[in-house]
């Protein structure tokens, strides 16, 4: 089996990771942890979300964040704009990329975003230009590519229409995003294969949760099909919420040290991205989500 050489995966701790967060996360702990990821080699974070405050009050400081971070020369920043009023907010602190959303489930986009799948793409279709007008980079989020809460399994033939929208409106490149983690490789891969109708192999990252604790076999079958690029979270960052008491998204901890003994490259300093997880976790007041984190530590305690 060959596995691409290289990996580039993007931390979504910062944002996905603590937007659900019940305690309010100061935001110096944010530019905090922003600060330690990129020492440890990220060079994508997803920062923050321009979303309204009402809704996802733990984003409130977009801001004060995305203003008091020290930008490092090669790390590209991106920020979740859901709507023309979150990227007119979101361009005064100059992301490097900005982030908008679909599902590929037509019940799901009516709870969450309370609107069609179709409606929600024509609401981002000027947010997309006027950021490409702008000279930032899109990336499409494509959640509940192979399972929904609402609707069960997914086929891969709707992850492919909505790649397709995604591709019309001239987003740049595309999450395939397991939302609440039932994916196993096969249907992963299904999942893939549909969104490649429509965006080549280095446009398509994979965003795995491991509510099922499938994420690294998903990881896996998709390193197989030639994807590069994955998201994942420190610390394992970011519950499901719709699955009660199941973890989220993997943790960047347990992907990395995947990647490595595959002999995968990805630039990453494993003991600094465990620092950096050890970090948040002490300031969230819980022990970290990841496993490689966990025996790491215990090692070192040791």
């Amino acid at each position: 089996m060959s596995y691409p050489s290289r990996v580039q995966i993007i931390d979504v701790g910062p944002r996905d990771g603590l937007q659900n967060e019940k305690q309010p996360v100061p935001a110096a702990v944010k530019i905090e942890l922003v600060q330690r990821l990129q020492t440890a080699g990220l060079t994508e974070i997803e920062v923050t979300s321009y979303v309204s405050p009402k809704w996802v009050p733990q984003m409130a400081d977009n801001h004060a964040v995305m203003q008091g971070m020290a930008r490092q020369a090669g790390v590209r920043y991106s920020v979740l704009t859901p709507n023309l009023k979150g990227y007119e907010a979101a361009v005064l602190d100059q992301p490097d990329e900005i982030v908008v959303f679909g599902a590929a489930s037509e019940a799901f986009s009516q709870r969450n975003i309370n609107c069609s799948i179709a409606e929600s793409i024509e609401r981002f279709a000027p947010v997309v230009a006027a950021a490409k007008a702008a000279g930032i980079a899109v990336r499409g989020a494509m959640s509940c590519t192979v399972g929904c809460p609402y609707e069960g399994d997914i086929a891969p033939e709707r992850v492919a229409y909505l790649a397709g929208l995604m591709k019309g409106i001239g987003v740049e490149r595309v999450d395939v995003a397991d939302t609440i983690g039932v994916g196993t490789p096969r249907k992963v891969q299904a999942a893939i294969e549909a969104t490649l109708q429509h965006f080549g192999i280095n446009q398509v990252s994979g965003h795995f949760h491991d509510t099922y604790g499938q994420a690294l076999s998903n990881t896996l079958a998709s390193l197989e099909l030639g994807v590069w690029n994955f998201q994942s979270s420190v610390a394992g960052l970011g519950g499901c919420p719709y699955a009660k008491g199941a973890t989220g998204n993997v943790a960047t901890e347990d992907v990395v040290y995947l990647l490595h003994g595959l002999g995968i490259d990805t630039g990453i300093d494993l003991d600094a991205l465990v620092d950096a997880g050890q970090y948040i976790s002490e300031q969230l007041g819980r022990p970290s989500g990841s496993r490689v984190a966990r025996a790491l530590l215990a090692k070192r305690a040791g």
